[in-house]
């Protein structure tokens, strides 16, 4: 019975997770309330506070599920391609998925924008980056990369949020037309 009763726990806190991240590129961060949360998880408004202190601790951990397993599939992703330049066409069509103005793009910017009012949002998202960049300019080192790679998984992770930035902004700008700039980039790097 009591298998029963925390798999049933895990499912509704999954919904409750899921409702949330659905809910922020629709009404944005200060938009969400419990009511809305639990509308959209089919759950009663108390269950939403059982499983979270508030709903900014449920925005916090839904939104950092989000971008863990975005940036885990990424990095994961340019560690199995071989050649750096094969890496920036894949992420760069990868990219091109990404409207500005699609509900992951618009919970990024939330998220970003609420990182700047939440210190342990900041912080929790400034370690999930920063092991990224890691992976990167592990990847890169690996690969040959003369230069400074973690200087290099910096401007490359900068430049990513940088496009979606701008495929906002900018809905004709083409990712695949940045290839070249950022192979050059990557290339070998430049002596250390």
């Amino acid at each position: 019975m009591a298998n029963v009763s925390a798999e049933r726990g895990r499912s509704t806190r999954r919904r409750l997770l899921d409702a949330a991240v659905a809910l922020v590129p629709e009404v944005g961060w200060s938009g969400v309330s419990t009511r809305l949360v639990a509308e959209r998880a089919g759950v009663a408004p108390g269950v939403v506070h059982y499983h979270f202190a508030s709903v900014t601790d449920l925005l916090v951990a839904a939104g950092l599920g989000f971008t863990e397993a975005l940036l885990g599939r990424l990095a994961t992703e340019l560690r199995a391609r071989p050649d750096i330049g094969e890496a920036v066409e894949w992420l760069l069509g990868e990219l091109s998925r990404y409207s500005g103005t699609d509900p992951a793009s618009l919970l990024l910017v939330e998220m970003f924008l609420a990182a700047t009012r939440l210190p342990e949002l900041r912080q929790r998202l400034g370690e999930q980056v920063g092991r990224f960049r890691a992976t990167v300019a592990s990847w890169l080192a690996e690969r040959g990369y003369q230069g400074d790679p973690a200087v290099a998984a910096a401007l490359l992770a900068a430049s990513i949020d940088g496009i979606m930035l701008h495929r906002a902004l900018d809905p004709g700008l083409d990712p695949a037309a940045l290839g070249g700039p950022l192979r050059a980039m990557l290339g070998k790097g430049a002596p250390s």
